[in-house]
């Protein structure tokens, strides 16, 4: 098929996202974190758990993300679903950015921030190998998606 013919990338409907990413949750909370992790690998993005503390509640959340390494740093993408509006966890991020992940080899501390300009830019291309849909997807959402860096923190996340 020519690029003219492509057709768009399909989501499958707002329900179902949210469905699919809350069963994934339930799964690895009710299996103690047996399952739903996995490591990223050449152009296969991870899944990891990610702890945030409530901006409001200032109780501990917890949601599973798609990431990449980039070097000691874990790369995710603050999408909601490619729906509107930001993702909780990233609010939350934004307001408490010391939190922790799981990984398929244990727990991290680290410190989130957004990447900005040519750092931005390296790292959504590289999301781009991974996902040829990444484009089209973001382009369903009314603003830039963050592309979010976790840095290895020395201190324990609170």
């Amino acid at each position: 098929m020519s690029d003219d013919r492509k057709k768009a990338a399909r989501l499958p409907p707002r329900w179902f996202v949210r469905l699919a990413w809350s069963t994934h949750r339930g799964l690895y909370r009710i299996t103690g974190g047996r399952f739903g992790l996995r490591r990223a690998k050449g152009h296969r993005w991870g899944m990891m758990h990610l702890t945030t503390i409530g901006r409001r509640s200032g109780l501990e959340r917890g949601v599973i993300l798609g990431y990449f390494d980039d070097g000691p740093n874990l790369v995710t993408l603050a999408m909601n679903g490619w729906g509107e509006g930001e993702p909780a966890w990233w609010l939350n991020l934004q307001a408490h950015p010391d939190v922790s992940v799981n990984l398929v080899d244990g727990r991290r501390p680290v410190r989130g921030r957004a990447a900005e300009g040519e750092e931005r830019s390296r790292l959504w291309d590289r999301w781009r190998e991974i996902d040829q849909n990444l484009d089209d997807f973001a382009a369903r959402r009314p603003g830039e998606t963050a592309v979010v860096v976790l840095e290895p923190s020395p201190e324990s996340a609170s």
